[in-house]
Parts: C-alpha cells; sequence; structure tokens
C-alpha cells in the first residue's frame, strides 16, 4: 500500500483505459481559481474506503477541484454516441472526466467522475464547465434515489470553484464528483459500431460482460445473455421510477447505463399530481420522455443496443436479428411484472390474483381525474387517514377502496402486515420540486442550511416521522407549470 493510499483512501486500479483508444481520449482537468467545499457526502466517503479528514483538507479539495490528480488515477475523456430525442449524433464527455477507478474495501471497482472539469475533445464548443445550481440538484436528487433504494449513481462531493460560467446569466461554477458502477452506456454500444471495427466491438462488449456481469464471460451465448441481462435491469429500474413518479427527463440512449444504475439528473423530478402526461424539461416539448412513457423509451433505447450487438450475436445475420428480437420481446414481461410486483406491495397484496391489475388501474384512473397527489395518495392509504385526501367523499373512491379492503380480506396476511408492507413500499417523503428549488435558491446565495435539512429528510424517505411533514405539502397553485433545465 502506497503512502498516498494510506493518508487518503484512494485505491486506483483503471481498466477502462487498457480498452482501445477509440473509446477515450486522456485529458487532465483544467484547474480552478478558488475551490470550496460546499458539501461531502461521509457515509459514501466511508462506504469507499475514503479519509473524510483528507477529502476535507486543501488537498482533497483540490482533487475534487481538478486541480490535483491523485496517485494511480489516469483522467481521460470517454467517447460515446447517442440518440438525443430520436436523433443519433456523436458524443463523449463534453464536460465531465473519468479520473480512474477505484476500489472499495469490499472490492468493488467504480468509477470516480469529475463532472465540470473543464473542456475535453468532445465538448463540442461547450465550455466543459457546470453551475452550481445544477451540481447540487444531482447531489440531492441522487442521494434520494439511493435512499428510496433504486440504483443510481451517486454524488460524493460538490466545490465551488470560485469561477463563473456563462448561461443565460453568469452562474456560480461548480464541479461535481460523481460515483458509479461504470459509466458503460448504450451510446457507448452505438459509438463502436458505429466507428469502431468488429474486433473493437467485441472487446467492448468482453469488457462490460467481465465488468457488471462476469458469471457469463464463460458462457458461448454471452453476447446474446448479455442482452438479456440488460434489458433484465432496465426493466427492474424503469419500474422502480414509475412505483415512486420519478421523471428522468433525458432518457437518451447516452442516459442509459449497461450497469442498470439511474444516470444524469438533469432535467428531472417528482411527479406531484398523479398525471401520466407530466413533463417537466424545458426541452421536451413533444412529451417523448413523459413520465407514461418511460417504460416505451427504455425498451426504445435497448432497441439501439440490441441492433449495436447484432453483429456478435450469430454469423448470420438474419438469425441474428432473431435473437434480438426475441430478446427484446422479454422487455415488456418484465417490465410488467416488476410493476405489478410493486404496486402490490403499494397496496399492501401479498398474493397474486387476476384481477389485481384492474383494481390498481382503477386507483390510477381516480387519482388522474381528480388531479390526486402521487405520493401522499398512497401515504393516506397507508396510514388509514384519508380525510384530507381529495379522493376522500367521492362515491367511486367508496366503492373502489371496499373493492381494496376485500382484496386484502381475502389472503392470509394480517392487516397490520399489509400495513408494514405498505410503509416498506411507501415512501413518506420526495424531494418535492419546490423545496429542491427552495435549497438550490438559498445556496447558490450562499446559506447551505436549507440544503442540508432537506438531505438529512430526504436520507430515510420510509420512516414517516414527524419531521418530514413539512416536506410533505403540496407547492402553492401556480398558472405556470414547473420546469426543469438541463444545465449545460
Amino acid at each position: 500500500m502506497t503512502k498516498d493510499m494510506t493518508q487518503t483512501g484512494w485505491n486506483f486500479d483503471n481498466s477502462y483505459v487498457r480498452l482501445p483508444e477509440i473509446y477515450y481520449t486522456r485529458q487532465n482537468p483544467t484547474p480552478v481559481h478558488a475551490p470550496r467545499l460546499v458539501v461531502l457526502n461521509h457515509s459514501l466517503a466511508h462506504s469507499l474506503g475514503l479519509k473524510v479528514e483528507y477529502l476535507q483538507s486543501e488537498d482533497g479539495v483540490a482533487v475534487f477541484a481538478g486541480n490535483r490528480i491523485p496517485e494511480g488515477a489516469e483522467p481521460l475523456a470517454q467517447a460515446y454516441a447517442g440518440h438525443q430525442f430520436g436523433h443519433f449524433t456523436k458524443l463523449g464527455d463534453g464536460r465531465a472526466i473519468l479520473i480512474g477507478e477505484h476500489i472499495t474495501p469490499k472490492g468493488d471497482r467504480v468509477d470516480i467522475q469529475l463532472k465540470g472539469p473543464g473542456r475535453t475533445p468532445y465538448s463540442r464548443g461547450g465550455d466543459g464547465r457546470a453551475a452550481l445550481g445544477p451540481m447540487l440538484r444531482e447531489y440531492i436528487i441522487s442521494e434520494a434515489m439511493h435512499a428510496l433504494g433504486i440504483p443510481t449513481t451517486r454524488s460524493l462531493a460538490v466545490v465551488s470553484t470560485g469561477e463563473k460560467v456563462i448561461r443565460e446569466n453568469d452562474l456560480p461554477g461548480a464541479i461535481l464528483t460523481r460515483v458509479a458502477a461504470s459509466h458503460l452506456r448504450v451510446g457507448t454500444f452505438e459509438y463502436a459500431v458505429r466507428w469502431g471495427s468488429k474486433e473493437e466491438l467485441k472487446t467492448l462488449a468482453d469488457y462490460a460482460i467481465e465488468r457488471h456481469y462476469p458469471e457469463i464471460s464463460d458462457d458461448e451465448s454471452k453476447y446474446l445473455l448479455f442482452l438479456k441481462a440488460v434489458i433484465k435491469r432496465q426493466a427492474s429500474l424503469v419500474s422502480k421510477w414509475q412505483l415512486v413518479g420519478f421523471i428522468h427527463g433525458v432518457m437518451n440512449t447516452d442516459n442509459m447505463t449497461i450497469s442498470g444504475e439511474t444516470i444524469d439528473y438533469g432535467p428531472c423530478a417528482f411527479m406531484d399530481t398523479f398525471d401520466l402526461a407530466t413533463v417537466f424539461s424545458s426541452i421536451d416539448r413533444e412529451g417523448r420522455y413523459a413520465y407514461g412513457n418511460q417504460p416505451y423509451m427504455a425498451l426504445w433505447n435497448l432497441t439501439r443496443l440490441a441492433e449495436s450487438l447484432v453483429p456478435l450475436l450469430d454469423e448470420n445475420q438474419d438469425q441474428a436479428i432473431k435473437m434480438a428480437e426475441e430478446a427484446l420481446g422479454e422487455f415488456g414481461k418484465l417490465y410488467q411484472s416488476h410493476w405489478l410486483a410493486g404496486m402490490r406491495a403499494k397496496l399492501g397484496i401479498f398474493n397474486e390474483e387476476d384481477e389485481d391489475e384492474t383494481l390498481i388501474k382503477e386507483l390510477l384512473d381516480l387519482m388522474q381525474e381528480h388531479k390526486a397527489d402521487y405520493t401522499n395518495t398512497f401515504k393516506a392509504l397507508t396510514l388509514g387517514k384519508l380525510e384530507d385526501n381529495v379522493l376522500f367523499g367521492k362515491a367511486e373512491f367508496d366503492d373502489w377502496h371496499a373493492k381494496w379492503q376485500s382484496r386484502l380480506n381475502r389472503q392470509e396476511e394480517s392487516k397490520e402486515s399489509s400495513r408494514e408492507l405498505m410503509r416498506k413500499n411507501n415512501p413518506g417523503v420526495i424531494p418535492r420540486n419546490h423545496r429542491v428549488e427552495e435549497a438550490l435558491e438559498a445556496a447558490v446565495e450562499g446559506d447551505f442550511t436549507v440544503m442540508e435539512k432537506l438531505l438529512h429528510i430526504l436520507s430515510n424517505p420510509y420512516e414517516y416521522s414527524a419531521e418530514q411533514a413539512a416536506y410533505c405539502t403540496l407547492p402553492e397553485p401556480s398558472g405556470l407549470p414547473y420546469r426543469t433545465y438541463c444545465g449545460t
């Protein structure tokens, strides 16, 4: 163990840099003027085996700012492509640099990436920088997702840079340190099949399998099994998004990971009023990535992955396409199975009956018709406190409620067991959009206490504590819809 590892905890072993050079460009961050630590994720740092005292020191902050390269790191910008709102384009890390891969005390390999560390060869005219507000948004939402039990990249730290970035206005600059199982994307494979050789595509696929699905690495059908494994993980992931009302906002193929983690918290948000057509992103003018469309968009993205893998599936292209189509055909069943299981749990149902899907749909239809809050409706059902819910007193809801109670009575488990199941699957609190904005506005002005309190509240969403109550209220009515922005 080197002296640097002993003092800092950093333990780099970089495998991506050993891939063919078409997949990256070696690139150091551009130093910033006056970095200052804004927020540090202590629990994540401990789990990574990093020394918190060092991370808070001048040298530690210099690493987060890109001003210092830790021992063993090999900074690079990754190349990839992507379908952005359906249109294919060549991309790459335009404002991100992978510092290296850190090995945790448990032996897990994770990417350590800086977002906003300056220009790269893939910046396409951009400045490579990031603003404080969007970086703190990613920190808040990614940590909330982690607390909700949803696979996600995580945020280790945010530093302010002491510099301004120019967007519509001059904004305070910042750099976020992101931790991910990897940054391999559907778009990485699209890039490989478009600009690489078949051998380079095969090398990438072998690397992805070894890193994320090593159990299939020796199978003669490993590329098909790889496709099926990614489909399976994404079906599970998107079902979890739907179950908590999370709207990603920019489900381009470069924002879908091979690992099955949620990535890129740009124009994301959580739904208040239940509506399948909910869109928050300012750039999604046609509703392509609306809440109700997310499962279909996941399948669309996975189809692009399958197309990229066709050359590896079988020497006979027709046979390869048939294999890919059969694998993709499983997505709908996998997604529906995960979603139904999750919805049953949200309603305290332990076993399966054919009519359950109808029961669930009837409730969601009522919520949409009467503009009921998604999270608070399930919370009210969990607590048995329906008085303040907009559905209370509606005859059709009373009929539904009677059906639901009858359904619960037909299972062996007690009502108390059902209630406990519901508590574990219905968060008492989510990152309400107005609360997130409140925290970001205060932070940009230099007051980080609002964000710290919000992060504390969101760290245990299933606690149902009294202090959560103030964070469950809805925003004041507004004539303008809530809009999120990608922050680039």
